[in-house]
């Protein structure tokens, strides 16, 4: 059977590097094929002339959506999260679990790896993010210390087994016991380390990322800030070259001003646009829970009870619009941040994270006000 060839043409197609006005994209089967001047496009033609197309966007860190989060240690809360995520133009994401017990999170790791082999409907699960468990208590956050664990060998094993070859990224305080250690022998794993919810100083910081970590958690949230004594965890990710950093641009997790220093200082290249969204996320404020932890969502703000910040209810695609819109970014950079950055560091650029030849078609078109009106897989309409 031949493959379906498409031929669209939105507003701007927006690539690596900028907005393309008056070209059509060709897609054969699954794949972007080509480029084309609109002038050599044939009669059957998709036109969108008030849409922009997006490359899908790869969410790093969420925890879940509508009532549903990836702790529950379930696949229909996954195919939830999976389903709404597209939505808001998400075609990729790392189901991250959060602090709980410990066969709790065993077997969410176990949900994890059988989503990881299926190609859903919806969102594909690119894989597993262990956020919680190996972190100190000074900026816990919203993470319940009765749960922390040490980093110990056997503990870690038994993770990365029951996903199954879908664990692709731990986070960890590298002050605690074992923390260079235990950031090396993961890294060999071929599973990336995150540093977050720590005290870490500079000095650990810097040593830690020279043994392998890759960078941080939701940076300057759940850390030592810079000082200008002690530039901190915060301060060693941001002046560290190869340091990816994960940010929440809701506009309450981070100061505009914060959010240009960041990409002053990082760039396009290693910053990754987050949610970390959880389960509030698509539903009307009131009290939820977020692992063992019970926090209350008010006009969209998700708190513990104690006044800490607890993830968010943030899309990716509003992460986009307040980039550009509270930090003066490029928009094509900002759609960078959310698509081709987190593919890199997933190590599938070769097929995912931009609107290329030969990659998977996964995209979205989108409006001026940066709602999604459709989003493809796989070269298909879907939402």
């Amino acid at each position: 059977m031949p493959e379906l060839t498409r031929y669209i043409q939105p507003r701007r197609i927006f690539t690596p590097l900028g907005g393309l006005e008056q070209h059509v994209v060709v897609i054969k089967g699954e794949r972007f094929d080509t480029i084309i001047s609109a002038s050599d496009a044939p009669d059957e033609v998709e036109r969108y002339p008030e849409l922009d197309m997006w490359p899908g966007l790869i969410d790093l860190h969420i925890h879940g959506r509508e009532g549903c989060d990836v702790i529950d240690g379930k696949l229909s809360s996954i195919e939830t999260i999976s389903a709404s995520l597209l939505r808001h133009g998400v075609t990729g994401f790392l189901a991250t679990t959060v602090t709980t017990t410990w066969p709790q999170t065993i077997a969410a790791m176990r949900v994890v790896g059988e989503a990881y082999k299926l190609r859903l409907p919806g969102a594909q699960v690119l894989g597993g993010y262990s956020e919680g468990l190996f972190f100190s208590e000074k900026h816990k956050g919203a993470h319940n210390e009765a749960f922390f664990k040490p980093l110990d060998e056997a503990l870690i094993d038994e993770m990365i087994a029951a996903a199954d070859g879908a664990l692709k990224a731990v986070a960890l305080a590298p002050e605690k016991a074992n923390g260079i250690a235990m950031t090396e022998y993961l890294s060999k794993r071929g599973v990336r380390v995150m540093l977050g919810h720590c005290d870490a100083n500079y000095d650990q910081t810097s040593k830690a990322l020279a043994h392998g970590a890759c960078g941080g958690v939701h940076v300057f949230n759940g850390m030592r800030g810079i000082h200008h004594r002690e530039p901190g965890c915060a301060g060693a990710l941001l002046l560290d070259s190869q340091a990816l950093v994960e940010v929440i641009a809701d506009g309450i997790h981070l100061h505009p001003a914060i959010l240009q220093l960041i990409y002053r200082l990082k760039g396009q290249q290693k910053v990754a646009l987050i949610s970390d969204c959880i389960n509030a996320g698509g539903l009307k404020d009131g009290e939820y829970q977020l692992g063992e932890m019970p926090i209350v969502v008010n006009e969209g703000i998700a708190k513990t009870h104690s006044g800490s910040l607890a993830g968010s209810t943030l899309t990716l695609e509003k992460a986009v619009k307040n980039l550009t819109e509270l930090a003066g970014i490029p928009l094509h950079e900002a759609i960078n941040m959310a698509s081709l950055v987190p593919a890199t560091y997933l190590n599938v650029a070769p097929e995912l994270g931009s609107i290329e030849a030969g990659k998977i078609a996964h995209f979205s078109l989108v409006d001026d006000a940066f709602h999604i009106h459709h989003c493809n897989l796989f070269g298909q309409a879907v939402f």
